[in-house]
């Protein structure tokens, strides 16, 4: 078995440098549209694979769902079609491993397929094949460690790439990526057209896509054939081609991102239940109660950021939280909550006689995303009162409002003054000259929840 296939399009389709690749990616990544709030994480993928100054924010948009499955999603069927080594059937590749700039994956050796006619071993075809493999470095950079089944896609037909794919299906530790393009080398107006029709037929799950609508018509059909036998629900996430982003208009080739789900349910009163149950046990832990218990179940062990904001006799008395979401949802709440009480230094430390008065409110945010602006009118324009979190950076200062801070500061102007102000970033200072995220938030607050 050979070693490793090391990278063969770094420094042409992405970045070569380790540096410069993360730094790329996590740009992209902060650029897509919000991730949603909801709990869970899609089962599957479709996204393109050309050079990433042509595809690469279309795909981040789908990438940047992945954020919070870090840990938790452990294996990666990933299937693309070939265009250099023509196969027959779906092909393994001889290496134990995949690199790139980012470091290695292991490669799962796959033995649930390896008796199946129509899969192949075969080191050629996955030598120099780009649709493999500049998925890799996004997957490295939302998931960390996992392992992968790449599987070059050639002749074959829709049933025998369904049949690989339900084999392989697994469960939530499972995530399948199908890597395609869509039409090629059109007129700008012409491929919008072609192209809609085949983001159409994606959200339908037909299964007679062809080759002239997406290069990866095979592996596409043969998913969508798994997908709608599981019962996935299907999510356009983006859809444009190189004219909108790097190239030229005359002859161009369409992109779309989308995404699959097995379950759309958005976070609701059970989910607050169970988080401000955490906080609050978080501040009797601290105040000398029984240890806190973190539920085990996925959607907490998701990596998402939270704020926990304590308030009594209606006024505020302590808010901390995280903006990125660097642990598992209920650690986050749990560590905030206590962070809140403790460790705001705008507040005495909570008393133990103070417990019962404080009521808590839990939000949970989703990932924030770059604001694009030239000058202070459009930035204002670009935001949503009463719904958008802000957070504000400039040099080494950084600061954030939650959405809630509309109900004090109901204008743009005076929101964004007194955010700036807050970071410690001069008044004179434009805000041209500052970093604008914006997120959105799911809140659930005691009173309303009536749990005491």
């Amino acid at each position: 078995m050979t070693p490793v296939r090391p990278a063969a399009v770094a420094g042409t389709f992405y970045p070569r440098s380790r540096a410069e690749l993360a730094h790329e990616l996590a740009a992209m990544l902060e650029q897509t549209r919000k991730p949603p709030l909801a709990p869970g994480l899609p089962k599957g993928l479709i996204v393109p694979h050309a050079g990433y100054v042509y595809s690469g924010p279309v795909a981040a948009s789908a990438y940047a769902l992945l954020r919070p499955g870090a840990g938790i999603v452990e294996r990666v069927v990933l299937l693309g079609p070939c265009h250099r080594v023509a196969v027959r059937g779906l092909a393994l590749p001889t290496a134990a491993a995949f690199e790139t700039p980012l470091g290695r994956i292991e490669v799962d050796q796959a033995a649930a397929i390896r008796g199946f006619r129509q899969v192949t071993v075969n080191a050629a075809t996955h030598a120099h094949e780009h649709s493999l493999e500049v998925q890799l470095p996004f997957l490295q950079e939302v998931l960390g460690r996992f392992k992968l089944v790449p599987l070059v896609v050639g002749d074959a037909a829709v049933a025998e790439v369904a049949e690989v794919l339900q084999a392989l299906w697994g469960g939530p530790e499972t995530l399948i990526v199908i890597s395609s393009d869509l039409s090629h080398y059109h007129p700008y107006d012409e491929a919008r057209v072609i192209d809609g029709e085949t983001v159409q037929a994606i959200l339908g799950s037909r299964t007679d896509i062809d080759h002239t609508q997406a290069c990866g018509a095979t592996p596409v059909t043969g998913f969508l054939c798994a997908a709608k036998d599981r019962g996935l629900q299907a999510e356009l996430l983006d859809a444009r081609n190189s004219g909108d982003t790097a190239g030229g208009r005359d002859r161009v080739v369409g992109y779309a991102s989308f995404a699959f789900w097995d379950d759309r349910r958005e976070y609701d009163e059970v989910h607050g239940r169970t988080l401000i149950g955490l906080a609050r046990a978080s501040l009797a832990q601290a105040l000398g109660g029984a240890p806190v218990t973190i539920p085990d179940e996925r959607w907490l062990r998701e990596r998402r950021a939270s704020f926990v904001t304590l308030t009594q006799d209606g006024e505020l008395r302590g808010c901390i939280g995280s903006l990125e979401a660097s642990r598992p949802l209920g650690e986050d709440v749990v560590k905030n909550a206590a962070a809140a009480a403790f460790s705001d230094h705008r507040f005495a430390p909570l008393a133990a006689s103070e417990l019962a008065a404080v009521e808590v409110e839990v939000s949970v945010l989703s990932s924030p995303t770059v604001l694009s602006f030239s000058d202070e009118r459009e930035l204002m324009d670009g935001l949503c009162p009463g719904l958008d979190g802000v957070i504000v950076a400039h040099g080494g200062a950084r600061a954030t409002y939650l959405p809630q801070v509309w109900e004090q500061l109901a204008e743009p102007r005076e929101f964004l003054s007194s955010l700036t102000q807050k970071a410690g970033i001069s008044a004179d200072t434009p805000l041209a000259q500052c970093t604008v995220w914006r997120y959105r938030v799911k809140k659930w607050r005691e009173c309303d929840l009536r749990l005491h």
